[in-house]
C-alpha cells in the first residue's frame, strides 16, 4: 500500500498476444521494476478460449480484450505497460497503447514498441545494439522519455531482453514456465 510522501513504485509491464490455429490465442505479460531489470519480477501466461477476428484498420478489437485479461491477472498491476505496436498511429488517432490508456485508469502510461513503422505513426527509430533496423517508439499518457527507455533496456540485441521474455513466453509458456 502506497503511503503519501512515499515515492510510488513502478511497475512496468512488457505484455503481447499470440495467435493460434482456431480462434483462441496466448496473452503473456513480464512485469519489472527498473527499466534497466535484467529478469522480471513476475510473469503471466493466460489462454484465451476465444479471440475476435481480424478486422483490417481495428487490430486493437482483437488485441486489447487479451491485453486486459492478462493485466487483471498480475499480482500488481502496472503503471506503465509497454505494448507490441504503436500507441499512435497518427497524431489524434490512437493505435493499441492509446486505446490500452482510454481503458484502463490505472495505467499512467503506455509505450509502443512496433518493428515497423506504420506511416504517419509519430513513433521515433530507436537503434539498440549493433542493429541498423530500428525499433519504433512512441507513448501516450504521461510522459516517461520512452525512446530512452526502451534504449537503456537490458539486452545488447534490437530487442530488449523483456521483449524478447515476453514474445516468447505467449509462444512457447511451456518452455518457460518457471
Amino acid at each position: 500500500m502506497w503511503v503519501a510522501g512515499e515515492p510510488k513504485k513502478v511497475v512496468i509491464a512488457c505484455v503481447d498476444v499470440h495467435y493460434g490455429e482456431g480462434d483462441g490465442a496466448i496473452a503473456a505479460a513480464v512485469t519489472f521494476d527498473r527499466w534497466d531489470a535484467a529478469s522480471p519480477v513476475e510473469r503471466c501466461v493466460l489462454p484465451i478460449a476465444h479471440v475476435e477476428p481480424y478486422e483490417p484498420g481495428a487490430f486493437y478489437k482483437r488485441e486489447l480484450p487479451c491485453i486486459v485479461a492478462v493485466l487483471d491477472r498480475l499480482a500488481a498491476y502496472p503503471t506503465v505497460v509497454v505494448v507490441d505496436g504503436h500507441a499512435w498511429l497518427e497524431p489524434g488517432r490512437p493505435g493499441l497503447g492509446a486505446r490500452l490508456l482510454d481503458t484502463q485508469e490505472r495505467i499512467r502510461t503506455v509505450v509502443g514498441v512496433a518493428k515497423t513503422r506504420f506511416h504517419g505513426a509519430p513513433a521515433v527509430a530507436v537503434l539498440r545494439g549493433g542493429s541498423a533496423v530500428p525499433l519504433w517508439v512512441d507513448e501516450a499518457g504521461e510522459p516517461v522519455d520512452a525512446p530512452r527507455r526502451i534504449a537503456e533496456m537490458h539486452g545488447p540485441f534490437r530487442l530488449p531482453t523483456m521483449l524478447k521474455l515476453v514474445d516468447r513466453l505467449g509462444r512457447s509458456p511451456e518452455e518457460i514456465a518457471s
